[in-house]
């Protein structure tokens, strides 16, 4: 699958070359493109925002380093139906793991404009985007952290992303619910202030039946 980010901070994206992610390109299963929107600006400033009409606080991205980002790309005019591009919005539907696994099943290239500033000029989400997306009921600064929310959510579904094929049967938010509480050594832990915190001891009693039967009860709910 082949993701293509479109930001006026590329450095952001740094930290996408770590762990499973890492791994997943290594191997090429997934390809990330990080595109500097100011390469599509036509101003000798590389400008990529502008005041908004009518007056009102802060600055808008601009239409035109979009358009030309998205036509540079070849991804529009669409004629792909397993392309998706999508827009950065607080306003957009919220991201969720089913969200994810349609993507990560019916999608091969994932176009994402990061918004920024006060909001992008509103004919990208009408004419350009297939989805506004929000990753939930919060302003943040810019669309960057969405964006690797989003690939990062996506990635670890595709098959031979995740070393072990059982992870996913178990994953949080799967369709039978949340995770159960999980420990590892050392079975007791003992505090510098004398507390002792132990692992409940169904979890190592090598009975799975009653192991399974403990999970099942104690699921997280939201």
């Amino acid at each position: 699958m082949q993701f293509d980010i479109l930001t006026t901070f590329p450095n952001s994206f740094s930290n996408l070359n770590e762990s499973i992610i890492k791994r997943a390109q290594q191997n090429n299963l997934i390809q990330i493109n990080i595109h500097d929107l100011r390469q599509w600006a036509t101003d000798k400033h590389k400008t990529t925002d502008d005041s908004p009409f009518g007056g009102g606080p802060g600055m808008l991205m601009k239409i035109e380093p979009i358009y030309k980002a998205l036509k540079a790309l070849k991804v529009y005019p669409k004629i792909n139906p397993k392309v998706r591009i999508i827009l950065t919005s607080a306003a957009g539907l919220l991201w969720n793991q089913n969200k994810a696994q349609e993507y990560s099943l019916n999608i091969e290239r994932l176009i994402i404009i990061c918004g920024h500033y006060e909001g992008v000029d509103h004919r990208v989400a009408e004419f350009l985007a297939d989805e506004e997306i929000s990753i939930g009921k919060y302003v943040l600064s810019g669309g960057e952290i969405p964006a690797m929310v989003m690939l990062d959510s996506v990635s670890r579904l595709l098959i031979g992303v995740l070393g072990n094929k059982s992870s996913l049967n178990e994953e949080s938010y799967n369709e039978d619910g949340l995770e159960y509480p999980q420990y590892t050594r050392p079975n007791l832990f003992q505090s510098d202030e004398g507390d002792e915190w132990k692992v409940p001891d169904i979890l190592i009693s090598g009975n799975h039946s009653k192991i399974k039967e403990w999970r099942d009860c104690n699921k997280f709910s939201l």
